[in-house]
């Protein structure tokens, strides 16, 4: 089934980026002229990033629907996250849902969001992204790929969930595969911590959980419940490891053919499925690790000190500033706010 899903997804992106080359620029045209914008994400229809771009194309067809048919596309139907991007890239699809981790393959500005432990707190991520001066360089640093960061999603914070072995200190990593996103700061990460890391697209891991191929992943609760990892893995570790955001991409050359009264209304729609997104998020967690733990069997373990942790990937800061020095302004925003916003003891 599967490959079958895969195989028509595929297809269908080769009728898709066919449009593109035949000039349709980042979407189609239905019969009464109204311009498709396709949305492609990989999360099911009941994840809350769904539910935010649900009320993205409210807005916008409320508004211009006698312009443009939104047409959203959840679960990977447009295939992979990387395969949705490079589709963005060429114009075949109009937007997407990425990972803050796959995009930092195609600008290093992203490696920023990458770190692990970056943010003090829940409350000092969100109010770093929501800040323009932090976001700002970044978002616009994919424009010469054909793309541009339009907002950012929250995907909450990642711990490590494991089938077998629960993970209390880095020690308990020493030896299991875990999957983790395709970017070399989350392989480096593994690394220090004594994990083998195992990048993979993430419409492959349920299979390779199941399989044993990989001893545990890292990810948010949605993950066990949404995506069915909970029904392999049954030890879910708060060492809270990352915040990192999910984002909206869109193809450059559409953004820019957008008139200033259109591309307003679309900001406007960004800031809707962004708030509706997050207000959606604390609830979804709250469901997925009640049916997680009472449907699933999985064990929740809430950590007392994680400072190993945190001390095993300090090293990554330093690599990261030497490395990209342009981000270190950014890097001390971002400190202003934890400063601000520090977690609670």
């Amino acid at each position: 089934m599967k490959q079958f899903r895969r195989g028509a997804a595929l297809a269908l992106c080769g009728l898709l980026a066919f449009g593109a080359l035949a000039g349709c620029s980042g979407s189609g045209s239905a019969d009464d002229g109204v311009q498709i914008i396709r949305i492609g994400h990989n999360q099911s229809t009941n994840h809350p990033t769904h539910t935010g771009l649900t009320a993205f194309e409210t807005y916008i067809e409320e508004r211009l629907g006698d312009k443009y048919d939104i047409q959203i596309f959840p679960s990977e139907l447009l295939g992979s996250q990387n395969e949705m991007v490079q589709l963005t890239q060429t114009g075949a699809i109009t937007f997407c849902v990425a990972s803050n981790s796959l995009l930092e393959t195609f600008s290093e500005n992203y490696t920023l969001f990458n770190m692990p432990y970056l943010f003090s707190s829940a409350e000092a991520y969100h109010n770093a992204m929501d800040d323009p001066e932090v976001t700002g360089p970044i978002f616009e640093s994919t424009k010469q790929a054909g793309f541009e960061a339009v907002t950012w999603l929250d995907a909450g914070t990642r711990n490590f969930y494991t089938i077998n072995t629960p993970i209390y200190s880095p020690e308990d990593l020493k030896g299991l595969k875990i999957r983790v996103q395709q970017s070399p700061t989350n392989v480096r990460m593994m690394e220090l911590l004594g994990g083998s890391a195992t990048p993979m697209g993430f419409g492959d891991v349920y299979t390779a959980l199941q399989s044993q191929m990989l001893d545990g992943a890292e990810n948010n609760e949605l993950a066990l419940t949404e995506n069915g990892h909970g029904d392999v893995c049954k030890y879910y570790s708060y060492d809270m490891h990352q915040m990192i955001p999910d984002i909206l991409i869109g193809n450059l050359d559409f953004m820019e053919s957008l008139s200033e009264e259109e591309r307003a209304i679309f900001d406007e729609g960004f800031l809707v499925l962004n708030q509706t997104q997050r207000d959606a998020w604390e609830d979804a967690v709250a469901q997925a690790k009640d049916r997680a733990e009472n449907e699933q069997g999985v064990e929740f373990i809430y950590l007392d000190d994680i400072s190993a942790f945190q001390e095993a990937v300090a090293p990554m800061h330093d690599e990261m500033l030497a490395e990209y020095p342009d981000l270190a302004p950014i890097y001390e925003l971002i400190q202003e706010h934890n400063a601000e916003f520090a977690a609670q003891a």
